[in-house]
């Protein structure tokens, strides 16, 4: 069974970067969409960035200009490049695949930020 593995999370103060990863780990064929999602505590899971297989991004508007999505060079990766981070980007990320089929999701990666 393929599995979706983030990394990257970690404690950095406001104002600093965190790059997150995930990888697949295995092969899933005909991705249409990745994307990262988070959950802060006591609130719903939200969008933060999708790319799609064209390399159409679009991002929440909480986000936008501090965050960037990208693909690996490796067809089943995707990253999430976090600038300027503030105590509101406090959450757990995860990455999802979307292909045929079900989706693909990742257990999380915690990132908080906080001095």
């Amino acid at each position: 069974q393929v599995r979706l593995v983030e990394s990257g999370g970690g404690l950095v103060p406001p104002g600093g970067s965190l790059r997150l990863s995930c990888a697949a780990s295995g092969s899933i064929f005909n991705i249409n969409t990745m994307g990262w999602y988070r959950q802060a505590p006591g609130k719903q899971r939200e969008l933060v960035a999708t790319i799609t297989s064209g390399g159409t991004t679009n991002y929440a508007d909480s986000v936008k200009g501090r965050f960037a999505i990208s693909r690996g060079n490796a067809r089943n990766t995707v990253y999430l490049q976090m600038n300027s981070l503030r105590p509101e980007d406090t959450a757990v990320y995860y990455c999802k695949f979307a292909a045929p089929g079900p989706d693909y999701w990742g257990k999380g990666t915690l990132v908080t930020v906080s001095s």
